[in-house]
């Protein structure tokens, strides 16, 4: 399976590669040229999954360009940025939002209440309208604070890549070193 999805993975890479010679993409060739960018090893998949934790709090459709800007400057992979973005969506958002909220109320000084769904939404009902006046209600806390996740979010996707990639390693070390006692 892992051998399948490995792969499945590196023939994405030559395939990515031929859109890189079409429109506007074409200007960006050499900051997209790095072979790093598509790389499927641990330290670009780290940095791509950081990238795209970290710009999937940005509004909507500028989360895949910021993401692809973000693993351009640090060398991570496309892929695996563009993927990370999609832990945001309408069912997370608002959840992401309070707690970037209070977040950033912690951060800043005084006392920063988080505005109620009703203040904005007559009714309770959703729409787009009460959820942009809602957003707007949170004020400077939630720009302090999206940042601030952004950055945990980004902290914690590198960190439990680099120890996904490394969990076989260190299972095989444990069971060589089983092996080699049972031996002795």
């Amino acid at each position: 399976m892992l051998c399948t999805l490995r792969r499945w993975l590196r023939g994405l890479e030559p395939r990515a590669r031929v859109h890189l010679d079409r429109g506007w993409l074409a200007s960006l060739r050499p900051w997209l040229e790095r072979r790093e960018l598509f790389r499927f090893q641990r330290q670009p998949l780290a940095r791509g999954v950081a990238a795209g934790m970290f710009c999937g709090l940005i509004p909507g459709p500028l989360q895949i360009p910021g993401t692809l800007m973000v693993c351009a400057w640090l060398r991570g992979n496309i892929v695996a940025g563009g993927v990370a973005t999609f832990y945001t969506n309408p069912l997370t958002t608002v959840p992401l939002y309070a707690l970037a909220f209070y977040l950033g109320a912690l951060v800043m000084p005084g006392e920063q209440t988080l505005p109620a769904w009703s203040s904005v939404a007559p009714g309770g009902d959703f729409s787009v309208q009460a959820m942009a006046a809602w957003i707007q209600a949170l004020g400077t806390p939630l720009l302090v604070g999206l940042p601030t996740l952004g950055a945990l979010l980004a902290a914690l996707g590198y960190a439990t890549v680099q120890l996904l990639w490394l969990a076989p390693a260190l299972q095989r070390k444990r069971r060589l070193a089983r092996c080699r006692r049972a031996a002795a």
